[in-house]
């Protein structure tokens, strides 16, 4: 992964690569970017730039040793630490990121941007808890205690810190803030809250935006057989998350579009039956279903507000969603939306803490349908 395979976001490439210029690299660094960001792709980027034998002006060179060896995610100098799972042969505390380096390469290699579940279903570890266990920190104090092999800089790389078992993340604070010489932290986050304070106030923090709509159009536009009214849909449903773009151009559907406007169907005709059957199949679909399934109830309530005060310059819509949003519109009022959009935060908020799916869209449902059926 070099600079120039990530779309966009020029300010964040030259602060990276001006540091290594100036010779003045933070030795411990968090990438903090939502999910879909560049934030784990322009770690991964710094990693090749860092250590590159020929670097560019603006990028590494692509075709030296190291940078060869960091294409395919297997510079010696590079570590990784990342969420595991145990298996049927490994125990929940030896479940450490060395013993799956094979199949988290070959996930870097096809999903730069996916997130945790992405790498669950990769692995098989569907509906399991994935963390950092205890055992990691000491296996980062091992390997940071060796001589690079021959790159300038050692990298430790870990993805999503605010997973990592206490004990483990309290074991390398030491290492964290007096590394090894020439010794390299990037962390790469989606949720700084998460994380401890302890491990926060020790590393420099680069915030990745997400991409523009600029950025995604621009990448889908290029893909096999997406049409330009195609390409203009998925731009509006990816909201910056290149995620889901590269998802939807794949062939993936708005699955959570359509269940939204069935749900809202079925609230407002007050169908109690199909309701509870609805909740039912919200619960078998996952957390990460649930939750995507509530962020879009709430991107379709703004993008209503917005449409109903007429903010053109605030308009995202694609003519293929206007007319649901003008109707939808008719029913949901900007007092009711007032009224909505903090229930499906609580409701998002509860599903994050492992409430019960079913009990909570029931709720839910009967909530929004008393107030979509309110004179109001």
């Amino acid at each position: 992964m070099r600079f120039q395979d990530i779309p966009g976001l020029d300010e964040v490439k030259n602060k990276l690569i001006e540091a290594v210029k100036v010779d003045h690299v933070a030795h411990a660094q968090l990438f903090l970017g939502a999910e879909g960001s560049a934030n784990l792709p322009m770690a991964l980027a710094f990693a090749t730039y860092l250590n590159c034998e020929n670097k560019q002006e603006n990028d590494a060179c692509g075709e030296c040793s190291s940078c060869t060896k960091q294409s395919k995610h297997i510079h010696p100098d590079v570590h990784f630490v990342f969420p595991t799972a145990a298996t049927p042969k490994i125990k929940r505390e030896d479940a450490t990121s060395e013993k799956f380096l094979k199949e988290w390469r070959e996930y870097l290699l096809k999903s730069p941007y996916g997130n945790v579940s992405d790498w669950s279903f990769h692995f098989g570890w569907e509906n399991k808890q994935l963390l950092i266990p205890r055992q990691e920190s000491r296996n980062i104090i091992t390997n940071l205690s060796l001589k690079a092999f021959e790159g300038r800089y050692k990298v430790m790389l870990i993805w999503l810190p605010e997973l990592m078992n206490s004990n483990a993340a309290n074991g390398i604070l030491k290492v964290l803030e007096e590394p090894p010489e020439k010794t390299i932290f990037l962390m790469v986050s989606n949720d700084e809250n998460k994380l401890l304070t302890t491990i926060r106030s020790r590393v420099q923090l680069m915030k990745i935006p997400s991409f523009t709509d600029e950025n995604i159009l621009s990448t889908v536009s290029k893909a096999e057989g997406v049409s330009t009214e195609r390409a203009q849909e998925i731009t509006y449903l990816a909201e910056g998350n290149m995620r889901e773009a590269l998802h939807l151009v794949q062939g993936g559907q708005d699955a959570m579009g359509v269940q939204f406007k069935q749900w809202m169907r079925l609230c407002f005709t007050y169908d109690f039956q199909a309701l509870v059957k609805m909740a039912d199949e919200f619960q078998s679909g996952g957390k990460e279903f649930q939750k995507g399934l509530l962020n879009t109830g709430s991107k379709v309530m703004r993008d209503t507000l917005i449409h109903q005060y007429g903010v053109s310059e605030l308009e995202r819509i694609p003519d293929t969603e206007k007319d649901f949003v003008a109707n939808f519109g008719k029913v949901f009022n900007a007092e009711k939306i007032t009224e909505v959009v903090p229930k499906i935060e609580e409701a998002n908020y509860h599903i994050e803490r492992n409430a019960n799916p079913k009990i909570l869209f029931l709720d839910l449902s009967l909530a929004i349908a008393q107030i979509a059926r309110s004179k109001k």
